[in-house]
């Protein structure tokens, strides 16, 4: 009968003992699989703030600057913008990583009422814009870089020792295209070309002389239309060209973008 009790009470430690064990082995393999998963959850964010695109220099300082972007205020417009590619009158990317076109909010609001408009009256139309803001460092580059005298230059490239309305964020290239292909309305010219075919102010002689049609002249009209409506004013030489403020109101309320 001793033995008997004896062989049950070594039976029950030594159950007690594997039952021990494997709850011990239990809590570790717990430990490292938490590890393991905290490894990897520290690993999906490190690849994940990698996948999340580092915006350029220049955009921040637009954005620090009070600066919108252009696109995301508006949605269905396109942006072209020229001087960040080569596809301009001197062949030189000078925006380096900005693609996005930027404006002073109030431009933006008024863009948004030209752009409705445009849309209620015009529905398969939007915008395409080439240029927006400008620091003044830019315009430095194209003011020398333009192949004019200098008693012209200023039809053209506004002198950035007296700043442009661009380098104000309150002046816009732009031009109408096509809301589902991206495809610009026939102006006559492209955008940036030097010569009276742009001339707002020459239309009726470059007409005459057949230098540009009839559609394009109407679909100019349209654009300046739509744009003046909305409180934007065009310039003699360049149908692309629009302003949103003077001078003297620009330099007034916002600062010149370095």
């Amino acid at each position: 009968m001793i033995k008997t009790i004896t062989f049950l009470v070594m039976v029950l430690s030594l159950t007690a003992c594997r039952e021990g064990r494997n709850e011990t082995s239990n809590q570790i393999t717990a430990g490292k699989l938490q590890e393991i998963e905290s490894k990897e959850s520290i690993s999906a964010n490190l690849d994940q703030k990698d996948s999340i695109p580092i915006t350029g220099e220049l955009e921040k300082r637009l954005m620090n600057a009070g600066l919108l972007n252009v696109q995301k205020e508006i949605p269905g417009v396109f942006v072209d913008l020229r001087y960040s590619t080569t596809n301009n009158f001197f062949g030189k990317d000078v925006y380096g990583e900005l693609t996005n076109c930027y404006l002073q909010p109030e431009v933006i609001e008024m863009l948004k009422i030209a752009h409705n408009s445009l849309q209620k009256t015009h529905p398969s139309l939007t915008f395409l814009i080439y240029d927006g803001v400008r620091p003044q460092s830019v315009q430095q580059i194209l003011w020398d870089e333009l192949d004019k005298p200098d008693s012209i230059k200023p039809l053209y490239v506004a002198n950035p020792q007296k700043g442009s309305l661009h380098n104000f964020g309150v002046a816009v290239d732009l031009t109408l295209a096509i809301s589902n292909t991206g495809e610009t309305l026939d102006m006559g010219t492209d955008f940036d070309f030097f010569g009276y075919p742009a001339y707002p102010d020459r239309e009726e002689q470059m007409l005459k002389e057949g230098k540009i049609t009839a559609l394009q002249v109407e679909n100019r009209q349209l654009l300046r239309k739509i744009m003046t409506e909305a409180g934007f004013k065009g310039i003699g030489s360049e149908w692309w060209h629009f302003n949103a403020y003077s001078r003297k109101i620009a330099k007034e309320k916002f600062d010149i973008v370095k």
